[in-house]
């Protein structure tokens, strides 16, 4: 099988091209430059797709003895997510980008550009499991990213390989230094890539602005202070709301709901953060056909964290999940991914794009200003 390697320049993809090589499979690695300017260098695990992390990668596919490219998708990535995640957060959503990355770079151009060059599969170093066109959960549950690729067609999936989704991660740093592997005690990335300073807010200030609105509370609907746009919170967070008081009760306040048309940002109590029902667009099934029925699964709505047992139902604009038990610091713009549990790994079944949110104390408060994304 011809197989393409993505390189990040991490030990998590080397050691996936490693394993691939030992299969007897021909393989090309190839690197994604992401960026018009990437920097010299990153700053321990902030950032990524940074010219070490090129060189990186060429020294591992070197050691691997494979062909080696470099492929510029920085116009591509600019406008499919990094103006998808401005937009979003200007519009008061919290995006998943490593989700829109996946679903538009990797395992979209990086893939139909894989075809169109004769190769059968695309091979990255994702923790999660694939087998027969099933997608499941990495046996590492704490490197476990099956949400993040749950956007995924089953044709997209049935070109993809997942080489250590069934090894933790510790292990396959010792594999790496088997095979003689530089990157083998390389630290994680754990900063969103194009914002290697971590600071979110103020990479969204140069680019959106200042555009002040009101900070109101959720039950009397008063103003309480003011901010400079909606796109400095999300649902959720506590710290950072510019309040010059606290809470009546004494009690933390929370971001409860954004409207980005009115520039408001409603803050309130932890209560007003408990979620019974979701609203979701644009659903991608794994298995190629949604489900005839309501689906009886759990849903998870946060790459770490945020699950429930839920119904999930398909309607003419998407999908209505109905969760069994609450969940909190749920925001419009990320997934909720729908899994069916499985002693072998949780399988995941599809997906679906956050839209809308109903909270139990809604009618209790009628009031209060919810936002256009409550129902």
């Amino acid at each position: 099988m011809r197989v393409l390697a993505a390189m990040s320049g991490g030990v998590d993809s080397a050691v996936a091209a490693a394993r691939m090589v030992a299969a007897g499979h021909d393989v090309v690695g190839v690197h994604l430059a992401l960026s018009a300017s990437p920097g010299t260098l990153r700053t321990g695990s902030r950032g990524c797709c940074s010219k070490e992390d090129a060189g990186d990668a060429r020294r591992a596919a070197d050691v691997l003895g494979i062909p080696f490219y470099v492929w510029d998708f920085a116009a591509q990535f600019a406008e499919d997510v990094v103006d998808d995640f401005v937009a979003a957060y200007a519009a008061g959503e919290t995006p998943n980008p490593c989700l829109r990355c996946n679903e538009k770079i990797k395992f979209s151009a990086l893939a139909e550009r894989a075809v169109a060059l004769g190769f059968d599969a695309v091979a990255t170093g994702h923790y999660a499991r694939l087998s027969d066109g099933v997608l499941r959960r990495a046996v590492d549950a704490d490197k476990d990213q099956s949400y993040v690729l749950a956007v995924l067609t089953a044709d997209q999936l049935g070109r993809a390989v997942f080489p250590v989704g069934d090894t933790p991660k510790p292990e396959i740093r010792a594999e790496a230094a088997r095979r003689g592997l530089a990157v083998a005690e390389k630290p994680d990335s754990h900063d969103i890539c194009f914002i290697p300073s971590g600071d979110t807010r103020a990479f969204l200030g140069t680019r959106i602005g200042v555009r002040p609105g009101a900070v109101v509370d959720a039950d009397s609907g008063s103003v309480l202070g003011s901010h400079e746009g909606v796109h400095g919170f999300t649902i959720g967070q506590r710290k950072g709301l510019g309040l010059d008081a606290p809470a009546p009760d004494g009690r933390p306040r929370y971001v409860t709901a954004i409207d980005a048309e009115a520039g408001t940002v409603t803050v309130g109590s932890a209560a007003h953060l408990d979620v019974h029902h979701l609203r979701g667009t644009r659903p991608v099934w794994t298995h190629g056909h949604a489900p005839d029925s309501p689906l009886e699964c759990v849903v998870q709505v946060r790459a770490h964290g945020g699950l429930a047992p839920a119904t999930v139902t398909v309607t003419a604009e998407g999908v209505e999940v109905t969760l069994h038990q609450p969940l909190r610091g749920v925001a419009a713009g990320q997934a909720a991914v729908f899994y069916r549990p499985d002693p072998e790994g949780d399988v995941v079944l599809g997906s679906a794009t956050i839209s809308g949110s109903r909270h139990p104390v809604d009618h209790a408060a009628p009031s209060a200003p919810t936002g256009p994304r409550d129902w």
